[in-house]
């Protein structure tokens, strides 16, 4: 089952009139303007923590507050739910709802766990899937959590593997998709990264009802110190990922690729100078179904990277200071930085590595 598209008709009708009466006049009128609704993290100047819902031209239509900062986040269009989830290694992740019929719930990782910034709703939207680390027995897990009961934490699954960070579901919600990083932390020493020497980075197929694992795809003995980090999947079921390098500066690993059920992985063959421009570290992925795109983002290599997915060349490279956060929209992608940017509009914050848009498209 397809994710049902969201545009912003549908948003105003789900979040109903007694929402958009609460709205300012000038946030009002962006959203009946725009063609697509988005949400990010982000850090106000006064050092607050929050998510922002925002219009396709980058106007702030509405905040939540956060206690701390958050990664990436999830959204359910059954439900009208998006759950921002607390950057690595924090414990917290806050579900909201887009429709403002109740208030916000604050869910925390089970004891011996602290979440990795990432997660996924079933399509249903009654289970919200959170990727998690077990940090003293040095595994990644999956939490679940009943969407139907205030988020109660109800069981987890192995990823079958560690560093655990981007998940997400297949649309007919039978398979889960994990990136583990490969990378082994542990909150007693931060964020600090514990094993390059020995890095283990896959990807995993696991079974969504049973945990199981149906295949998991190990980086080439070469490539071991390329961390798998995130994930989208295509209109056809395809996986995409994308990579973040730990070994020598000047090595120029190939950083995304794709595979489907039943299929060795295959990296994408970009030119040198385009792998050379994303600078080893692609932040953010992200799958224009309509169009057939695929984009990269590197804040560390200030650049977007724009994909035809069924060739694998490049189509277009912009160079954004700070790239961060990506997401599919009728230009073909929105990309946030870390300065404020949201395409071609600027705020007085600064946004987090990743953006949501509430629907596919």
């Amino acid at each position: 089952m397809r994710t049902p598209l969201l545009d912003r008709r549908s948003f105003m009708k789900m979040a109903g009139a007694a929402w958009t009466a609460t709205l300012a006049p000038s946030a009002l009128y962006a959203l009946e303007r725009s063609d697509a609704v988005f949400a990010s993290g982000f850090m106000a100047r006064d050092g607050g923590f929050g998510v922002a819902t925002l219009s396709e031209d980058g106007t702030i239509i509405d905040t939540v507050s956060l206690p701390a900062r958050s990664h990436g986040m999830a959204y359910s269009a059954e439900s009208g739910h998006t759950a921002a989830f607390a950057r690595r290694p924090g414990t917290f992740a806050l579900i909201f709802d887009t429709r403002r019929q109740a208030e916000p719930v604050t869910i925390h990782a089970g004891e011996g766990r602290h979440f990795f910034g990432h997660g996924s709703f079933s399509p249903d939207g009654r289970l919200l899937y959170a990727s998690e680390n077990d940090f003293d027995g040095s595994r990644g897990v999956i939490g679940l959590y009943d969407a139907t009961d205030r988020y109660r934490r109800v069981g987890e699954f192995d990823t079958h593997g560690i560093g655990t960070h981007d998940m997400t579901v297949s649309d007919d919600g039978r398979m889960l998709v994990v990136a583990n990083g490969g990378i082994e932390t542990h909150p007693d020493f931060g964020r600090t990264k514990l094993n390059l020497d020995h890095m283990e980075p896959s990807l995993a197929l696991i079974d969504a009802a049973t945990g199981m694992l149906i295949e998991r795809h190990a980086m080439p003995p070469a490539l071991r110190q390329l961390s798998t980090r995130h994930v989208d999947i295509d209109g056809r079921g395809r996986v995409w990922f994308a990579c973040q390098y730990e070994g020598p500066r000047n090595d120029l690993p190939p950083l995304a690729g794709h595979f489907a059920k039943g299929e060795d992985i295959t990296f994408l063959e970009l030119p040198a100078e385009t792998t050379h421009g994303l600078a080893n570290y692609v932040g953010a992925i992200a799958v224009n179904r309509s169009q057939g795109l695929v984009g990269l983002t590197s804040p560390k290599g200030g650049t977007a990277v724009t994909i035809d997915a069924a060739t694998g060349r490049v189509i277009r490279e912009d160079r954004i200071a700070d790239a961060a956060g990506i997401a599919a929209s009728r230009r073909g992608f929105t990309v946030s930085s870390y300065d404020g940017r949201f395409d071609d509009q600027r705020a007085g914050l600064s946004w987090d590595q990743h953006i949501v848009r509430f629907g596919k498209l």
